[in-house]
Parts: structure tokens; sequence; C-alpha cells
């Protein structure tokens, strides 16, 4: 196995944790350890992708070999499969196999992504400096198409994303965030927990609108809605309300339509 000497460095290389990151010029192996970046960088460079996750689903014709799952990853395998680059997020994957890849010898680039614009901000810098590629067309689009202002009139939400227990998404999160450009005030965004365990008694109380993804937790017409009697129930895409990849240029519009269908009669909220 490689060691660190085996990958020359430039600068400036550091990740969004600020950690400087030796790298290759350009990298040709690199093994994706998060879903939205190995569709990133599959639907962009895909000729330097060599391993990705289990739950990495996109692109679907996706040819790679598999290094078991964001919180559990191979990394003996990662390792002999001597890449230039892991690529790893602060929210999905676990510190202490970031450090372990780093022991080996392994550059490895955390991404820390919070907000729609830190998603623009942590993918420009991916691209233009870690891969070497120079920013893709679709994240240009996608940054043109969530620059538009949410409607105006803001719909009390609660966005589950799994169920016994009931845990929501709230504050200083991607998804809470993108979903406040659509127009969501996420009524559990006050709590100190970014992912909230609620009481169905809590789930229910003060909202217009349920909003039920199909990821990570599969919500489904059968599996859900159930939950909020009286309440009108979306059900929409997870990879459109929780990936930061190419997604993020078709994802307004997509759920757009998806939380207007909850409304057929064009119901105006009550908040």
């Amino acid at each position: 196995m490689a060691g660190k000497g085996s990958w020359p460095e430039i600068g400036p290389g550091s990740d969004d944790l600020g950690v400087a990151v030796p790298l290759a010029r350009p990298p040709r192996r690199v093994v994706s350890l998060v879903p939205s970046l190995t569709e990133a960088v599959a639907v962009s460079c895909p000729e330097v992708l060599v391993a990705a996750t289990e739950w990495c689903t996109h692109p679907a014709d996706l040819a790679v070999e598999r290094v078991r799952g964001t919180k559990n990853p191979d990394v003996r395998r990662i390792a002999e499969l001597a890449p230039d680059l892991v690529l790893c997020n602060m929210e999905e994957n676990r510190r202490i196999d970031v450090d372990r890849l780093r022991s080996a010898g392994i550059p490895v680039w955390v991404t820390r992504i919070e907000t729609v614009d830190e998603a623009f901000a942590s993918l420009a810098r991916l691209f233009s400096v870690a891969l070497g590629t120079g920013i893709p067309a679709w994240l240009t689009e996608a940054e043109s198409v969530w620059a538009a202002p949410p409607p105006t009139l803001p719909r009390a939400a609660v966005i589950p994303i799994w169920r016994n227990p009931w845990m929501v998404v709230g504050r200083d999160t991607f998804t809470g965030d993108l979903a406040g450009r659509l127009g969501l005030n996420l009524v559990h965004a006050d709590r100190p927990d970014r992912y909230p365990r609620l009481t169905e008694a809590e789930l229910t109380t003060g909202i217009d609108l349920a909003v039920l993804p199909d990821e990570p937790y599969v919500f489904t017409r059968t599996d859900g809605p159930e939950a909020f009697p009286g309440v009108p129930v979306a059900l929409v895409e997870g990879r459109s309300l929780t990936w930061y990849g190419p997604s993020l240029a078709t994802a307004r519009q997509i759920l757009t339509e998806q939380l207007a269908a909850a409304f057929p009669g064009g119901a105006q909220p009550s908040s």
C-alpha cells in the first residue's frame, strides 16, 4: 500500500473543515462515501470514480465497486484500491473512518454542508480545487434555479425522516434551508436538536402540511399519511429534498409540483 509521499502535494488544498489535503493533480482514482457526491462525480467526471457505497443509487447505471455503507465503509478494501482521493461528509460519515483512511496515507476531502449556499460553495471547491475539473454546468444551472425568492406565504410544515420513533428535520440542516426556499416554515426548527424526536401529539401540532420523503425512511401512500389525520400530506422525492448534487438543478420544480399536489384546491396556508 502506498504511503502519504505517493501523492504530490499542491496548494491550496483544504477541505470544508480547513484540513489540508495532499492532492494529486488531477486525481485519477476517487472513492466516494457520500451518495450525493457520488452522483456529482459520476455525472461530471465518471472516469475517475472507482468505488462508492451501497447507498450510492444514482446514476441508476453506476457500475463501480461497492465498499459497504456510509457508516461502515470497508477501509481495508478502500486502501487496497489505492485511491488518490476519498470523498466524505461531516454528517454522513464517521470521524473514526476518516481518521483510519488518513492514517493509511489516503487523502480524504470532507465536505460540510448545512445550507443550500454552502452546497454551492462546497461543490464548486470540490470540483475546482480537489478534482481540478472546473465547475460543472449543472452546478451553475442549479445556483441560478435556486436564486429565485421563496413563496411569500409560508406554510407551517413538518418533515419526518423516520418513524418509531418519529424524527423530523430541525435546525441547521441542508434540508431545512432548502425547505425554507420552497416556502415551508419548519415548526420544530427552534428545538436544540438538528433532528428532534417527537411524540405523535407533537408531530401534528401547529402544521399546515406534512412532507413525507421516500428516504431515509420510505414513506408511502400507505405508510405515513395515516399519522396526520385532517392534515394535507405531500409525498416527495427524498433525493430532491436531501441530496446536494445534480438533482439540485431539477429539485425546485419537482418539489414545488409535489407540494402543490397536496392542495388540489389551491388552499391557502393558515399561518
